[in-house]
């Protein structure tokens, strides 16, 4: 913990008194030095999502005023959310609609808009696809879970290490329901779509986790790789690659998602996205599970949890 200087909000920029920062594994991954796709420039003030109510404007900002609660994605020169303030882009951020939460509302800024966005965007789904779904009971897992049933998807297979996961994960809406940590199990989910495989397969693991995920697509079947929690990129064996490549009924495609370019380069997809998850939020058709709250100043143990698995849901830090 130290004291900076208040930051100023430039154009299009806006000062956020911060009420909740969200927890993320994006945040281990830049505090422990793992692999990462965007550089963290030393000193680094940690976390993406906030909430809470704006404190000052620049220029160019539109509707946003002094005093107004909002929610969304923070960082400008290394000034994350772990904060008391915090800038943000006008554009990154919405307001928070009356009732929510702002512990509830930072929570869906990455994880939640990641999995709006892999389902409506990346790779869309409906009535007819067949869904994998990793680490279920996770902050993006149970979003996508949620969200898909939402969106009425025929099948939704949840990956889940602990029975109580996978119980969550059922609770949440999954039809079926694999344990990622017995060596069977991409098998298990050519069982329960009776051989064919999945149309769509997301992937946050990395290591030898996409190897295995290849594995259970059906015929013109998506894999979408999201994370690598393992802190390993993704690796494929030549005989899977094989397996791929030269059995053209198969017609596989790879993709890979950032949120982050998502916001860069999609503003306005990743800003109605952002629009249509909090008000699934605030019509309760989407729960936010906010299951630990800390003091910012209980930043490490926060992280030593997350790294550990032991969490379920959501983990803020509230200043």
């Amino acid at each position: 913990m130290v004291d900076l200087p208040d930051p100023t909000p430039g154009p299009g920029e806006v000062l956020i008194r911060v009420a909740a920062a969200s927890v993320n594994f994006s945040d281990v991954a830049r505090r422990s030095g793992a692999l990462y796709p965007f550089p963290t420039p030393l000193p680094f003030v940690l976390g993406g999502e906030v909430a809470g109510t704006i404190e000052a404007v620049g220029s160019d900002v539109g509707d946003l005023a002094i005093g107004t609660p909002v929610f969304g994605l923070a960082g400008a020169d290394g000034r994350g959310g772990y904060a008391e303030l915090a800038l943000a882009s006008a554009r990154n951020v919405a307001p928070i609609p009356p009732g929510v939460d702002p512990a509830h509302a930072a929570g869906v800024v990455i994880e939640g808009v990641t999995a709006t966005l892999l389902l409506t965007d990346v790779a869309p789904v409906g009535p007819a696809t067949t869904l994998l779904i990793p680490a279920a009971a996770g902050g993006v897992g149970s979003f996508l879970v949620q969200i898909a049933t939402l969106l009425s998807v025929g099948t939704i297979i949840a990956a889940a290490s602990t029975p109580m996961k996978r119980g969550r994960a059922r609770a949440l809406g999954a039809h079926h329901v694999v344990d990622p940590t017995d060596p069977t199990w991409p098998r298990q989910v050519r069982e329960r779509t009776a051989g064919r495989g999945v149309d769509v397969a997301l992937e946050a693991a990395g290591g030898d986790s996409l190897d295995r995920t290849l594995t259970t697509l059906a015929p013109f079947g998506r894999a979408v790789v999201y994370g690598m929690a393992s802190g390993s990129p993704g690796h494929i064996q030549q005989s899977t690659l094989e397996h791929l490549l030269y059995r053209p009924s198969l017609s596989p495609t790879l993709t890979v998602f950032n949120l982050g370019l998502h916001f860069g380069l999609k503003p306005d997809i990743a800003g109605a996205a952002l629009g249509r998850l909090i008000g699934w939020v605030a019509d309760g058709a989407v729960s936010v599970d906010v299951s630990e709250r800390f003091a910012l100043e209980d930043a490490a143990e926060a992280h030593e949890r997350l790294e550990t698995r032991a969490t379920t849901g959501k983990t803020v830090l509230i200043p």
